[in-house]
């Protein structure tokens, strides 16, 4: 099953291209679809911060806009999730990952208590308010405000870009939702087969790298899947047996392309690790500052980064790194794929040589 293999750093399959809208961007229902399968969704790294989540490249349409649109009318909500993580699920998801993901406040801290209980008691507040009602800094307030989300017992209404927000008790806002109506393998049961039909193909590894949850939990809920004819097992990992014969005389296509990927994307997420390690091995020993900004998807499969220092304005490009052997004839569609989504940037080497122009005349 070579073309379902996704192990990085090969990058998705053609068919897993396709099912994420890579090749043909999606309408307004099949993003909404899309979105559902690769929930939590999170906004442009680095640079996103307020901003809606994004899928890039996927939309036909200004995806920024239309999830912002769903903000407002708090068809999107946020949460923490992945390990703490910030991200937005649609609303009638909320249950399916607070179940997943809550952490009970067993012994609550003085603290935490006095904040539970005042917004509880006459919420919401804002964090401004809260320090003046309680005499707590903000350094102080904030740990106390991220623990109690993860409890799943307080709601940040975060319905659009502004910083001033209400902090509301969860249940009010969410008074239908159950923490408990699913067990989290049975949780992570229902999302695996979601992320199995975007993705094809995949592995615990990559399952755990996206959902942060232990690899033990991962292959638990994999399994009973196997055992229910849902999942059928694939070279170390997995996939739907709906695929099965799909992909059975499935003949591996071309793909022409190149996407420069921010971190946050959820093709980057469910590779970090081996992303980070490739990285690594293609910037070791540079002079300069050498951080991965986005990480270059040719072709379907990940061949490089883009490198330098991250900063507000535009970022410092000092090099663009890749793998490829025909690297070089194909610079100038790489270089268009980075500026695209650094329009401000300015790359300084390519393959660690100068493009400055004097060096290019």
């Amino acid at each position: 099953f070579p073309y379902v293999r996704t192990v990085v750093p090969t990058g998705p399959s053609h068919q897993g291209m396709e099912r994420q809208c890579l090749l043909r961007k999606a309408d307004e229902t099949e993003y909404i679809a899309l979105y559902r399968d690769t929930q939590p969704g999170q906004n442009v790294y680095w640079h996103g911060f307020g901003e809606p989540p994004v899928l890039s490249f996927r939309a036909a349409f200004d995806d920024m806009e239309f999830n912002r649109q769903r903000q407002l009318q708090r068809k999107l909500v946020k949460g923490r999730f992945a390990g703490g993580n910030l991200g937005w699920v649609m609303a009638e998801d909320m249950e399916l990952f607070a179940c997943l993901y809550h952490k009970p406040l067993t012994r609550p801290t003085p603290q935490q208590s006095e904040v539970l209980t005042l917004i509880e008691n006459a919420g919401p507040f804002n964090i401004q308010q809260l320090k003046e009602e309680t005499g707590l800094l903000v350094k102080q307030i904030t740990p106390i405000l991220h623990r109690l989300q993860e409890a799943f017992l307080l709601y940040e209404d975060q319905y659009d870009g502004e910083w001033d927000r209400g902090w509301y008790r969860f249940a009010e806002m969410f008074p239908d939702v159950d923490t408990r109506r699913y067990s989290k393998t049975k949780a992570l049961k229902i999302l695996l087969q979601r992320f199995a039909y975007r993705t094809v193909w995949f592995d615990a590894a990559m399952a755990k790298a996206f959902y942060r949850v232990p690899e033990k939990e991962i292959r638990n809920a994999a399994a009973s899947l196997v055992s229910e004819g849902i999942l059928i097992p694939r070279e170390s990992g997995y996939l739907l047996k709906s695929d099965e014969a799909l992909l059975r005389d499935y003949a591996p296509r071309d793909i022409r392309s190149v996407y420069a990927l921010h971190r946050n994307d959820f093709l980057y997420k469910i590779q970090e690790p081996a992303l980070k390690q490739m990285a690594r091995n293609l910037t070791d020993g540079l002079p300069y500052d050498c951080e991965p900004l986005q990480y270059l998807l040719i072709d379907g499969r990940f061949h490089g980064a883009a490198a330098g220092h991250f900063r507000y304005g535009p970022y410092d490009l000092n090099d663009i790194v890749c793998d490829l052997p025909d690297a070089e004839n194909r610079r100038e569609e790489i270089l268009q794929a980075v500026l695209a989504v650094n329009p401000d940037g300015q790359p300084k080497r390519f393959l660690g040589k100068d493009l400055s122009p004097q060096n290019n005349l």
